[in-house]
Parts: C-alpha cells; structure tokens; sequence
C-alpha cells in the first residue's frame, strides 16, 4: 500500500512540475548552474588549501541557501 502511495505522490510532482513556464523552468536552471559553478569552486579552493573543510562547509550552506532563494523566486513568478 505504501507503494502505490508513493508512486502516486511521485506521479503529482511530476505533473505539478510540468506546469511550469519555460521563463520558471530557465530560472530554476540557471540557479542549479549557479550552485554547480560555486559548488565547483569551493571544492577546488579546497582541495588546494586555501580554505579550510569548515570554510567550505560554510560557503556549501551559504550556496544551497542563494539556490533555494532563486528557485522560490522562479515559484512565485506563475503565482497571479
């Protein structure tokens, strides 16, 4: 029973997520390409030594929460 409970949930999402515009849709885009670029960054600026694991763990947050904002942004656009 859980499955199909699930699957359903899983089969909303992806119809809800087709209703977006193709405006929202590059929106959310260029936010997972900003979060990949940054995310690559800050693993080389690590891996180098010129910041330190907790340096990075700090901006890897700081990333997330920019990507987070930038979606929810992309969101409210179809929002009348």
């Amino acid at each position: 029973m859980k499955k199909i409970a699930f699957a359903s949930m899983a089969a909303l999402g992806l119809t809800l997520a087709a209703c977006d515009s193709p405006q929202e849709n590059a929106m959310e885009d260029q936010a997972e390409t900003m979060e990949d670029n940054r995310d690559a960054m800050v693993n080389d600026m690590e891996a180098s030594g010129e910041i330190t694991d907790e340096q990075a763990d700090a901006m890897d947050d700081q990333t997330d929460a920019m990507e987070e904002q930038m979606e929810e942004q992309a969101d409210n656009m179809d929002t009348p």
